[in-house]
């Protein structure tokens, strides 16, 4: 994770992005703050990138790189305006001595890949359509060794996979089918028969943009209903307010690169 301490919208490269809607950056630590006490609570490890005042989307700290046993995919961002992350994740990941790809097709790590190891021996989900190039796709395979699904997302609101479709646990997803292809859709019908499905306002209120541990689901506050469906589904939804960092176009999900030794 990465601190939102230079947080702020200075330009718009997403839907959600207006830098005439002024951000709150006291606040914005503050829930971030709270996202990072709950992953701990619930027992898990938080590594944090020093944030860079000149990078004020290092918070998103999930678009840096993907990663599979102990391999890192690197990012290359699509957009200028974060070029420069790439290189914070490469140092985090060559100093704690993960073998890390420096990628040479556009892609934004964490934010357009899920990975299912309970399915097909590790089966990578792989978005694209606005964000990440389908070349990286091919280049993921060879770097990490896994099968990848390509899935094409068709409304700009969701332009990366994670504010359409999650993990929650090794074999089980949760999406909004609204945000993809027709096809994506089949292909999602037929791999994930038994998912949670969320509805558009859900989606739009950034529930899906979670983490999950298997058992214990971090979620958008705002999501209620979709937490009401995981419960159903035998999870346990544990919400936090982030409503600063939703203006840039993210949510819990966004906030962490989960690290799979």
């Amino acid at each position: 994770m990465c601190s939102p301490r230079f947080f702020r919208v200075e330009y718009e490269i997403n839907p959600w992005m207006d830098t005439g809607v002024p951000v709150d950056a006291d606040l914005a630590v503050k829930q971030w703050e709270r996202l990072r006490e709950i992953l701990i609570e619930l027992g898990h490890t938080v590594h944090t990138l020093d944030p860079d005042p000149g990078l004020p989307d290092m918070v998103f700290a999930a678009n840096g790189a993907f990663t599979v046993d102990g391999v890192a995919y690197g990012a290359r961002f699509r957009f200028p305006q974060r070029g420069a992350e790439a290189a914070a994740h490469r140092a985090f990941y060559t100093t704690h001595g993960w073998p890390h790809t420096e990628s040479a097709e556009i892609n934004e790590g964490e934010g357009d890949f899920a990975y299912l190891p309970g399915v097909a021996g590790g089966l990578i989900l792989a978005g694209y359509g606005f964000r990440t190039a389908p070349p990286a796709h091919a280049e993921a395979v060879e770097v990490l060794g896994r099968p990848i699904v390509p899935l094409h997302l068709t409304d700009p609101r969701f332009y990366h996979l994670d504010t359409a479709l999650a993990a929650l646990d090794d074999r089980t997803i949760a999406y909004y089918p609204g945000a993809f292809s027709a096809g994506s859709q089949r292909v999602l019908r037929r791999l994930f028969p038994d998912a949670v499905l969320a509805d558009e306002a859900d989606a739009l209120d950034f529930g899906l943009n979670l983490v999950s541990d298997g058992r214990h689901v971090v979620l958008n506050s705002d999501a209620a209903a979709l937490a009401a469906r995981l419960a159903a589904a035998g999870f346990t939804p544990v919400p936090v307010e982030l409503s600063e960092l939703k203006k840039g176009g993210g949510s819990v999900k966004c906030c962490v690169a989960e690290l799979r030794g």
